[in-house]
């Protein structure tokens, strides 16, 4: 169905300045591709021309570092704080207020810089792309050394006294980085493999090493790296691809003589042996130390250039690790090393490798670990793979692959990103990762060959360039870091003269003058920009057909999905007892991951993987329009499938649903530790989340019930559940039993279906014979309202960062809402609350929400701050009463608004938007009010938002997670100070 050709349109004649390298047909993304070399710099170039409106531009640099100074990281940011056409601070933000891009960012990887945008809009694409190619080639950063400083590092002294502290926006993000124990396994094992190379290197910057940075060595980085000569430029989608290449000579490249830069990504001299390394992560004082150690078992597997076997190794990890019921993991979790199993490929980098984690384990039974890992892949090469694990795998990474559904992110872009790492390498197949159809045929034809065993035997048997790795729980040592930090700058700060003191005084003061001017409202109109007159005036139609199946409702979404029916079963929960919340969100994990009449549970997700593009159960939430209170949710069973297997799909959920076995209770606690286990990773990661939901719960009871599912309440509940389980598991069993009796019954079925007509008739037969099979004994209902109980919380972690949240509910004190409110959030989000809490503060992020059932919320990301950002919050309604924005400013912020919104869609987007418009009472006549509400925004309109915004903080709710030390030293802020994670 991938087999489309679109005819090229290039015009290979009119490139001068450029020399074809290479033309081919990408039959599988419907697309021609160019590789071409500019002659006079040798930048090297990547077309893919079709008629793809979402248009990519992507420019990567190779940045190896040589240290763990973080300069590559720090110049990502520092390059788009203004160039030589876009003399502005912060140009990135006048295009993020300003754009219709579907993309705009940059990505610092372990060795290479990108800079993708992304745009539907051919003009705004071409603005998009003429501010990226200024900022890269000719950034302001040798001008202004304040942008070193603000967004790398600098000293940080008000007064000549001290206290004096470091600051930086890539400082405080990588001190929350350095504070998840996966991040630094993640980085640990890399070095560990690498230590000779620049993986070897973080180049994230480790904020140990990032004070170390110099600017002239910033400056010096970027002068060798960010050349044509060492450039990977790449062109994606519908557009004239000839004005494109030939505005990118004129203005950029021809400028420039060829320059031999040395950036080549070396490879690592093999190991003789395996090494074999002890390191050490903070926990809080609340965390046990025992049985809280990471095991890790890596290898290095070769290169990234070798597509067929890294697409291997890809369905290896499936097949012998991460499926449910895979050898390696039931093998370890059987001998109980470890809460949890996973591992992981790694071919985004030169030399791949694959790993095997036991987290939650102790350092004592490292050996053990080793030898059940050499005994399982021993076994597997010598009895063969399970053939169904690897048909599994395989149609499971094809039917990815095939579907190309990369939700909310351009497909243009997924593809570039992934082409570099073959491109990068100067690999004699660029495209090779849009070529992958063939790769899946030959691997089906290899499956039965032997060809996966001598790769486990090869790589993960006798090769010994591997690493054996212990990474240990440290109570106390992010405070033994901070003290000795304190301690480092103390001595710097008395070594200092007094004149050295006052000149440190008066560079901090520069900075945040430089940091508090505003921008010259002339240079600001440098910044190309649509008109609204631009921007479309109608709404995407919802694609909502209510239908009826015996009673049931069966919401049809009609939109083209080529062959791909997306299904879900809708289970109504308005009769659940707040009670059964917590096994609710423990039910979800269970259903699926467990023996079923005719499968066992790895046997069962193979089977699935095998036949269909996967299955998965889970809770959705909607909030209603026109209630501040009110909301619905649902038990789902998600699934999706080509039309022809639309009965396996069925078949396979009433499997599921009609069969599974709870009756094995070591398997349901061997789900409950693996739930533990993430949740502590996802609490901490996304801990702005985290924080909102648990400030919200206090009185929205549509986020209590989200808490007690799946947030702070929930972890508390299987944080507990998993400490208990030998008394309670017997009871567990009951309790998820009867829930299923109480919540899978036909009455409470309604169905949503994203499709083509064709399938239709299919998918409502299936249906009506699901109905028959689910339950109708007699239960007893015990609904009651939610509670909420407001009590401001601080949630205390091993990180040294916070993240800082406050929330409230505009329509519980009489307001309503107003499509002016999308505006009000893009200019909190990029002028107030940047400003003040990011270019001031140091913060890595900052966002605020305002949802039509009043609930909004303000809160920071990876902050150093606490009190300081909850007085920043405070300051937001003076802010709006005093906004002023001129025509063009306010055109910028309806436009930036209106790009959130009109994102491209893919079908299952299409079904899955328009299903939420309808549980949530949305009709296409309030999405069409509130979006005339922004076109037609004013400066007033955004003015009279100030009432609102005080409504939502006299709510007074804030929650924080973050570091011990800060949420001790303002504990009176906070009617309860626990840790997240006790045990």
């Amino acid at each position: 169905m991938y087999y489309a050709k679109t005819e090229a349109t290039m015009n290979l004649d009119d490139l001068k300045a450029y020399k074809l390298v290479r033309k081919e047909n990408l039959s599988d993304i419907r697309s021609t591709g160019y590789l071409l070399r500019h002659i006079k710099t040798g930048a090297r170039i990547m077309v893919i021309e079709n008629d793809d409106d979402n248009k990519v531009f992507n420019i990567a640099f190779r940045t190896p570092p040589k240290n763990s100074t973080g300069v590559a990281h720090i110049l990502e940011h520092s390059v788009l704080c203004g160039s030589r056409d876009f003399p502005l601070k912060d140009p990135f933000v006048e295009l993020v207020k300003g754009s219709l891009n579907t993309f705009l960012n940059a990505m610092t990887y372990p060795d290479k810089t990108c800079y993708p945008v992304a745009s539907c809009n051919d003009q705004d694409f071409q603005n998009l792309m003429h501010v990226y190619l200024d900022a890269v080639f000719y950034p302001n950063i040798y001008k202004k050394e304040e942008i070193f400083r603000q967004e790398g590092w600098s000293y940080h002294l008000e007064k000549p006294e001290g206290p004096l502290t470091y600051n930086g926006v890539v400082y405080n993000e990588m001190k929350g980085a350095f504070s998840s124990p996966d991040d630094v396994l993640e980085r640990d094992i890399m070095n560990s493999l690498f230590p000779d190379i620049t993986y070897g290197c973080e180049s994230g910057g480790d904020p140990d090493n990032i004070p170390e940075l110099s600017y002239e060595e910033f400056l010096e980085f970027h002068r060798t790296y960010y050349h044509p000569s060492n450039s990977y430029i790449y062109l994606y989608g519908n557009m004239d691809m000839t004005a494109k290449l030939d505005f990118i000579d004129r203005n950029y490249l021809s400028a420039f003589d060829s320059l031999d830069v040395d950036s080549e990504i070396r490879e690592q001299q093999p190991f003789d042996k395996m090494h074999d390394l002890v390191m050490e992560y903070p926990v809080a004082e609340s965390e046990n130390e025992e049985n809280n150690s990471y095991l890790a078992y890596s290898v290095v597997t070769g290169t990234a250039m070798d597509t067929l076997k890294c697409t291997a190794f890809d369905i290896l990890d499936y097949a012998l690790l991460s499926t449910p019921g895979a050898p390696l993991k039931k093998a370890l979790l059987d001998a109980g090393i470890g809460s949890d199993v996973y591992g992981s490929y790694e071919d985004g980098i030169r030399q791949t490798y694959f790993d095997v984690v036991a987290k939650g384990a102790h350092p004592g039974r490292k050996e053990e670990f080793v030898s059940i890992i050499r005994k399982v892949l021993t076994d597997t090469v010598e009895n063969g793979i399970d053939p169904k694990a690897l048909e599994a795998g395989i149609n499971y990474m094809e039917f990815r692959y095939r579907e190309a559904d990369f939700s909310s992110y351009p497909k243009g872009l997924i593809y570039g990103l992934d082409i570099l790492d073959n491109w990068l390498y100067d690999d004699e197949h660029p495209f090779a990762q849009v070529q992958l159809i063939p790769v899946f045929d030959k691997l089906k034809e290899l499956k039965n060959q032997g060809y996966f065993e001598d790769l486990i035997q090869r790589y993960l048997l006798d090769n010994p360039h591997g690493s054996v790795l212990t990474l240990n729980p440290s109570r106390g040592l992010t405070a033994r870091k901070a003290k000795a930090l304190e301690d480092k700058l103390d001595a710097y700060l008395s070594s200092l003269s007094e004149e050295e003191k006052t000149e440190l005084v008066k560079k901090t003061a520069n900075l945040e003058q430089y940091q508090e001017a505003p921008e010259d409202p002339e240079a600001t109109k440098c910044i190309p920009m649509l008109k609204r007159e631009d921007i479309r005036k109608e709404i995407t139609p919802f694609t909502n057909e209510a239908l009826d199946i015996d009673g049931s409702l069966f919401l049809y979404h009609e939109v083209p999905t080529n062959g791909i029916g997306y299904l879900d079963l809708m289970f109504d929960l308005k009769d659940l007892a707040d009670e059964k919340i917590p096994y609710l969100g423990l039910l979800k994990s269970v259903l699926g991951y467990v023996d079923t009449a005719h499968y066992t549970y790895g046997e069962l997700t193979n089977e699935i993987n095998a036949q269909t593009g996967g299955i998965m159960c889970g809770v959705e939430v909607f909030d209603h329009a026109d209630s501040v209170d009110a909301f619905r949710a649902f038990f789902s069973v998600r699934g999706k499938t080509m039309y022809p297997k639309i009965d396996v799909l069925f078949k396979m959920i009433r499997e599921i649903i009609n069969t599974s076995s709870l009756k094995d209770t070591k398997r349901l606690h061997e789900i409950i530790a693996q739930v533990k286990s993430r949740a502590q990773s996802s609490l901490v990661s996304a801990g702005h989340s985290t924080a909102v939901l648990r400030a919200a719960s206090y009185t929205s009871p549509m986020a209590a019930f989200q808490d007690k599912m799946a947030g702070i309440a929930y972890y508390q509940f299987i944080e507990k559940l998993d400490k208990e389980f030998e008394e309670r598991k017997d009871d567990l069993v009951k309790e998820l039993s009867h829930l299923m009796q109480e919540i899978l019954r036909p009455e409470y079925l309604c169905v949503s279906y994203t499709g083509e007509r064709d399938s239709l008739m299919d998918v409502q037969k299936q249906v009506k014979a699901l109905k028959q099979t689910l339950h109708k004994e007699a239960v007893s209902v015990q609904h009651q309202n939610m509670t909420c109980v407001k009590e401001n919380e601080g949630f205390t972690t091993s990180g040294q960062v916070q993240y800082v949240a406050q929330t409230g509910n505009f329509r519980k004190k009489g307001y309503e809402y107003t499509g002016a409110l999308n505006i009000l959030k893009v200019a909190l989000s990029y002028d107030y609350l940047w400003t003040n809490i990011r270019v001031k503060g140091g913060a890595y992020g900052c966002m605020s929400g305002f949802k039509r059932s009043g609930e909004s919320f303000f809160v920071s990301y990876r902050d150093p701050h606490l009190r300081r950002t909850l007085d920043v919050f405070k300051g937001i309604p003076e802010y709006v009463r005093s906004f002023k924005a001129d025509e063009r400013e306010m055109t910028k912020y309806i436009i930036g608004t209106i790009s959130g919104k009109d994102v491209p869609r893919t079908p299952k987007m299409q079904g899955a938007i328009s299903r939420s418009a309808w549980f949530c009472g949305i009709t296409e006549e309030m999405a069409q009010k509130e979006r005339d509400e922004i076109l037609k925004a004013s400066e007033t309109d955004i003015q009279e938002l100030a009432p609102l915004i005080e409504a939502i903080l006299d709510n007074d709710a804030v929650c924080v997670v973050g570091s011990e030390p800060a949420i001790e030293k303002e504990k009176e802020l906070f009617d309860t100070v626990l840790p997240l994670i006790s045990c």
